[in-house]
């Protein structure tokens, strides 16, 4: 199946994979590129503050880096949900470079992510082309952009980029599965076990067809009232200093 300009096949799974595709954003926004770059004064590097603070403010999160590590695993997921997407419905990948799209730090899915234009990449949906669109083009460098304002460890943020991509999978799969698609479903599996082959990937935790069991904390724990995530490492919220980080 060939990609379409507006990436149409994305919108059946709802949730994080609509993709405003072949649409200029409504007002000038940065490119991720300009949100990953670390040089001093970067306004749109800026809007990563902006999201952090948002969500924050959204959970009511007790310190910024609890809503720093929420915030990359939100654009995260974002990011595999699209790829992953795309890998499974139509067979090959659009050209997700960082330069190329465009994010709302203020909107959520589908209108935080724009992609003026959709072009093919020449190379098949694999996990070797996912994990080049998505772990080394974005999420490397997402990660040490949110590193330069927010003590994360770094085993803690690859733990997000591992359960991102395994909460996108979940999703696909149960929606072929109650679409009549076992293809597709078949196809998200196998896709995301060979990502999770992948070094960036290796070790976060373990695998079960699109089960996961993380070995690192997101920190979402200490939001009040919010327990524990159903891939965390803890069974239980640990009882810790709030400045003590599980990465």
């Amino acid at each position: 199946m060939d990609l379409d300009p507006g990436l149409a096949a994305l919108r059946a799974p709802g949730g994080f994979f609509p993709l405003r595709a072949a649409e200029d954003p409504p007002r000038p926004l940065p490119t991720l590129a300009q949100v990953y770059a670390r040089r001093p004064g970067n306004v749109p590097g800026d809007l990563l503050d902006l999201r952090v603070r948002k969500v924050a403010a959204a959970l009511r999160a007790p310190e910024p880096r609890t809503a720093a590590s929420v915030a990359h695993l939100g654009l995260a997921a974002r990011l595999w949900s699209v790829a992953l997407g795309c890998a499974v419905l139509y067979g090959r990948l659009p050209v997700l470079d960082p330069g190329r799209l465009h994010w709302d730090a203020g909107a959520s899915a589908p209108d935080d992510l724009w992609l003026p234009q959709v072009r093919p990449e020449r190379r098949a949906g694999d996990p070797a082309a996912l994990a080049d669109a998505v772990l080394r083009a974005h999420l490397v460098p997402l990660a040490a952009a949110v590193r330069a304002r927010h003590r994360l460890a770094p085993g803690l943020l690859r733990g997000n980029a591992a359960s991102a991509l395994a909460g996108a999978a979940r999703t696909l799969e149960q929606w072929a599965r109650a679409h009549g698609r076992p293809e597709a479903a078949d196809r998200t599996r196998a896709l995301t076990a060979g990502l999770f082959a992948d070094p960036l990937l290796a070790g976060t935790g373990t695998l079960t067809g699109t089960a996961f069991r993380r070995r690192s904390c997101c920190l979402y724990y200490r939001v009040p009232g919010s327990g524990v995530c159903g891939d965390c490492c803890f069974t239980r919220p640990p009882r810790s200093s709030p400045r003590t980080t599980s990465g």
